[in-house]
């Protein structure tokens, strides 16, 4: 029976990739730091093996003897006392796989780009024909350029490689609470921890569609290139969803103006910087929900065949989730 070798596994994509891939009764190896942490999270039909991207000789050990190959471990984060942790784990990590790859003759690599390697202006609908050309602005976004294109590259060199682009990945997953992104939100909402909000928004997926797309990429030719993104959504509407999911009665809290966004972000990274800890709002996280660009996930439903959990349906699955996980 063929391996496929997952990396990030313990991540939100990285852990729907292995339930959809189990769901075809498919072998499936992980990659993970920490196999007891790993097999408390992770689905016990999985084959653990120790290592890490940064790694080369754990990645070719547990490369060897698969022919499918995801590639979904990378760092989601905003903000990093040493920003060069994004090079070397979200590029150099990208490069180590894809030479244990083109190295050990992996047949097919499904790469968890994001939607952020594409051009899209504020209010408008984007697809994949467009890859941004000029460097983003932040630390996160630059380093997925670049590994994006060492995929790009690998590709011209022979690896049979697609992409996958997902937008804000938010419902099951490892941390159901507090993974990155909206499942915090509804934590937080829920605690009544957020007094305001940020100016804004950003476009949501369920993140059982992105392990279904994922699975379903592997057939597609190289080079291929995936939105999967279900809408757009300002940071008041999502609120306001969760606030009547949870039938809370308080009102959504307002919205600052961008200029104390702004302010406050810079204040807070340059503390973070020096009682190492992470700041309350990244500049990160305020440049995406300033982007407000809007992908288009529709090639994604035509060719893969992904019908995306609409997203009032995934905040009550989510949110019951949580429920469950408390």
């Amino acid at each position: 029976m063929s391996i496929t070798l997952i990396t990030g596994a313990t991540g939100t994509v990285g852990f729907n990739v292995v339930k959809s891939l189990l769901k075809q009764n498919r072998a499936v190896r992980v990659l993970v730091r920490d196999i007891e942490k790993a097999k408390k999270l992770l689905p016990q039909e999985c084959e653990f093996i120790q290592g890490d991207i940064t790694d080369i000789p754990s990645i070719e050990k547990a490369m060897t003897g698969c022919d499918v190959v995801h590639h979904a471990a990378g760092l989601p984060e905003q903000w990093f006392k040493n920003p060069d942790i994004f090079e070397q784990v979200n590029v150099a990590g990208t490069c180590n796989v894809l030479a244990a790859a083109k190295k050990l003759g992996v047949k097919k690599l499904v790469y968890t780009s994001t939607i952020d390697v594409f051009e899209g202006e504020a209010h408008q609908q984007f697809d994949e024909s467009v890859i941004a050309s000029e460097p983003k602005g932040t630390f996160y976004e630059r380093s997925k350029q670049k590994a994006d294109q060492c995929v790009v590259e690998a590709i011209k060199d022979g690896l049979d490689a697609v992409f996958i682009h997902p937008s804000a990945v938010y419902g099951p997953g490892p941390d159901i609470h507090h993974s990155v992104g909206v499942n915090t939100i509804i934590t937080k909402v829920k605690n009544n921890d957020i007094p305001v909000l940020l100016p804004g928004g950003f476009p949501v997926v369920y993140s059982e569609n992105v392990g279904e797309a994922h699975v379903a990429a592997e057939s597609m030719p190289a080079g291929s290139r995936y939105i999967v993104s279900d809408q757009y959504v300002t940071l008041t509407e999502l609120v306001g969803q969760i606030h009547s999911q949870l039938k809370i009665k308080r009102a959504v809290p307002k919205v600052m103006p961008v200029w104390v966004g702004k302010a406050l972000a810079g204040a807070g990274e340059f503390i973070a910087g020096i009682i190492n800890r992470s700041p309350l709002i990244a500049k990160g996280e305020l440049t995406f929900l300033q982007w407000q660009a809007i992908p288009n996930g529709q090639k994604a439903t035509k060719e893969l065949g992904i019908s995306y959990v609409g997203l009032q349906d995934g905040l009550n699955r989510t949110i019951e989730l949580q429920k469950q996980g408390s």
